[in-house]
């Protein structure tokens, strides 16, 4: 696989947007500590078992991804995993994908949770090459991949337009781009009780979840980036716990720990954490007692231009007035 050399990455960092063609990007505000995502992701991996027993979320967007990639009645002999974390996709693609694959590359930054499972039986099934780089930076040649996947991982990028740039920079004409991030009003119950809490205890709040998109910005970004042909949804997933504190503990198995830049550092007060318990409990419990965490999941998919897409037909070219459409037909 064409990997670009350190001072083109470098020069990406930049702005650069091929190799001939340099662009002045605005400057970029910071909102996470990607060195702190990244050892986040590591730490999660020390218990491997634990860890595995955590991946139920993303074991089942995979599944949701790997369904749409069925629906496209095409082979992809290249497909590029971008923040693949322990290889979720790679561990559930069925044979008559699998079979048809050159190459599955998963891209992660954190080495401990890429090679996490690399000793388990389904990497023997697959063509897997594992690349350990920052996906806020895909490191790879204009034009590579057939397609790109990328699952609950773009949720904690920084410039999420000019990933979005490159990733449609790296794919092949007419390819896919299919992913799905963590939007909107995600874990909304754990926001809320904390800031309640908070403001309660200490008179005031820190950002205790990171913020996300919403779903009416990325369509807006995917066109900025160059993709055609956008196909946007939303499902929410909604997970039940016995209390607030399996949640976070699950949260931070994840490698999903807070990482907001303006985070206050250090673990919250014992009085906060109380204190958000009891109006988690109040405001969402159950009526058996758990409470709910709703994980609110876009889906997007966005195909690179080519020659052969199916294009819009021109302004005007219509032949049956929208007034008549809209009064159910032409009754002349």
């Amino acid at each position: 696989m064409p990997l670009l050399p350190i001072s083109r990455l470098r020069g990406a960092l930049r702005g650069l947007a091929t190799a001939t063609t340099t662009t002045t990007p605005n400057p970029t505000y910071q909102v996470f500590n990607r060195r702190t995502k990244r050892l986040q992701r590591s730490r999660s991996t020390q218990n491997p078992a634990h860890s595995r027993a955590t991946d139920y979320l993303k074991s089942e967007i995979s599944l949701r991804l790997i369904d749409r990639i069925q629906d496209i009645q095409r082979p992809f002999p290249l497909i590029l995993d971008l923040g693949a974390g322990a290889c979720h996709i790679a561990r559930q693609l069925p044979p008559g994908i699998s079979s048809r694959l050159e190459k599955l590359t998963c891209v992660d930054m954190s080495r401990e949770l890429l090679y996490r499972d690399a000793e388990l039986e389904f990497n023997d099934n697959l063509p897997i090459e594992r690349v350990v780089a920052d996906e806020e930076v895909p490191p790879f040649a204009e034009n590579t991949f057939d397609a790109v996947v990328s699952s609950l991982s773009m949720h904690w990028i920084n410039d999420l337009p000019f990933t979005l740039s490159s990733i449609n920079r790296i794919l092949k004409p007419d390819a896919p781009f299919i992913a799905a991030m963590l939007g909107g009003d995600t874990l909304f119950e754990l926001r809320t009780s904390l800031q309640l809490a908070e403001l309660e205890r200490r008179g005031g709040v820190s950002p205790r979840v990171s913020p996300l998109a919403d779903v009416r910005d990325i369509g807006g970004l995917m066109q900025r980036a160059g993709f055609k042909l956008l196909t946007i949804d939303v499902d929410d997933v909604v997970v039940e716990f016995p209390d607030m504190f399996a949640l976070m503990a699950d949260l931070n198995s994840m490698g999903e720990g807070n990482a907001v830049l303006a985070r206050e550092v250090g673990p919250i007060g014992r009085d906060v954490l109380m204190a958000a318990e009891g109006v988690y409990r109040e405001l969402h419990g159950g009526e058996e007692g758990r409470l709910p965490a709703t994980f609110r999941i876009i889906y997007m998919i966005g195909w690179k231009e080519g020659e052969n897409q199916p294009k819009p037909l021109p302004r005007g070219s219509g032949e049956i007035p929208m007034k008549d459409v809209l009064e159910g037909g032409n009754k002349g």
